[in-house]
């Protein structure tokens, strides 16, 4: 079992709502494969088990019949499930093979296997999750076999709609952050690396459920920017004055992921840094009065460059919010190139910045979409610089 299961009711809901897409496409059976548990979040959302450590997890909901699984295994694995198990819940068959990406000749492993269970099951119409991302021998060997249709789009637009059970495993993985924030501030002292300080922070994490994630930061002292980086580069040793800007986007229950990020002094913040949080809290606040269900990502987007040009502040040239869900970052992206509308029920992290060369500005939050706008803030942590 996975350390924080979604119940039954919520992944048969999952499987219907996609077997919906697939009646829509009139297809026979949909893959979908993902790797790791940060952006693999298809995977997870259809069988609540992650892929790891770069071994391909591949998943085959078929339109008629219980799943069917292609992970890492010994040669030969073709194992019948109990479909009640923990594991494997909604899994009839699970199909294994000792392939591994660094190796190239043993990529087509899984391919060949792919294909045999759609034969097998008599599939003729097969969709495809994110094709552009999948392995390019698996696609081959789809194309070869079949005449495979995209149904990325179809199946973001009912994802990225959260029902009652995975909202209020959201509002718990909020909660789980908050924690690791406010246990980061007692922590965080001169003398330490900013690696101690993300070690703390993972092992908070750890302990009050999440499996995965990232923390990000560095220290600096004032007068330069705190910028996100990761684990590598986490090298300096903090001194008294400086400030960290750190990010925490782990998931929790339900391996749900969301993020916050705010900006530690040890000691008193300067007017620059203090005047570039108030902006980007404002910019925030902007951008959450044109969320609303019906919104076009792209409006939003030219509305805040909009509004941060006006007050002699960069435009966002990458991205400042996004849909999350099983996945770190998931549709909608409140950017130009984005074409799925807002909806009631999607959960947003909104986070605009912007650096200076004097300060790296941030602040980061999640919302969910209501009827008529965004809710409260799902983070409880006050929106401040926090002088420790």
């Amino acid at each position: 079992m996975t350390n924080s299961p979604v119940s039954m009711g919520e992944l048969g809901r999952r499987w219907a709502v996609t077997r919906g897409v697939m009646e829509a496409h009139d297809l026979d059976a949909i893959v979908c494969q993902a790797r790791e548990d940060w952006m693999g979040g298809y995977v997870r959302w259809l069988t609540d088990v992650p892929a790891n450590n770069g071994y391909p997890r591949t998943v085959i909901l078929f339109r008629d019949r219980p799943m069917t699984v292609i992970e890492m295994g010994a040669f030969g694995t073709d194992r019948e499930t109990d479909r009640a198990a923990p594991a494997t819940r909604g899994v009839e068959r699970v199909l294994g093979t000792p392939s591994f990406h660094s190796i190239n000749y043993t990529i087509d492993y899984d391919s060949d296997l792919v294909v045999s269970a759609l034969k097998d099951a008599g599939v003729v119409r097969v969709g495809t999750v994110c094709p552009a991302a999948l392995p390019h021998g698996l696609m081959r060997a789809l194309e070869t076999a079949f005449d495979p249709v995209d149904v990325t789009d179809a199946l973001d637009r009912v994802k990225a709609v959260k029902s009652a059970e995975e909202i209020a495993l959201i509002r718990q993985v909020a909660a789980l952050q908050d924690k690791v924030f406010e246990e980061v501030c007692d922590f965080i002292r001169p003398g330490l690396t900013d690696r101690d300080v993300a070690a703390h922070a993972e092992a908070v994490g750890r302990r009050l459920g999440s499996d995965q994630g990232i923390y990000l930061g560095l220290s600096a002292p004032l007068g330069q920017p705190s910028r996100f980086m990761n684990r590598p580069f986490q090298t300096r040793e903090i001194q008294s004055g400086d400030h960290m800007s750190l990010l925490i986007e782990i998931n929790g229950p339900g391996g749900f992921y969301l993020e916050i990020a705010r900006t530690m002094v040890l000691g008193k913040a300067d007017d620059h840094l203090l005047q570039a949080f108030q902006n980007v809290k404002d910019a925030q606040d902007h951008t959450l009065s044109l969320m609303k269900p019906g919104a076009a990502p792209a409006d939003i987007a030219a509305a805040h460059d909009a509004w941060m040009e006006a007050r002699g502040l960069p435009p966002e040239i990458r991205l400042y919010a996004h849909g999350q869900g099983c996945e770190m970052v998931e549709r909608p992206l409140i950017r130009s190139d984005e074409t799925l509308p807002l909806a009631e029920n999607m959960c947003l992290a909104v986070h605009p910045g912007y650096d200076d060369g004097r300060v790296f500005a941030v602040i980061c939050d999640n919302y969910l979409v209501t009827s008529d706008g965004v809710g409260d803030c799902l983070h409880k942590t006050d929106k401040k610089i926090f002088e420790l």
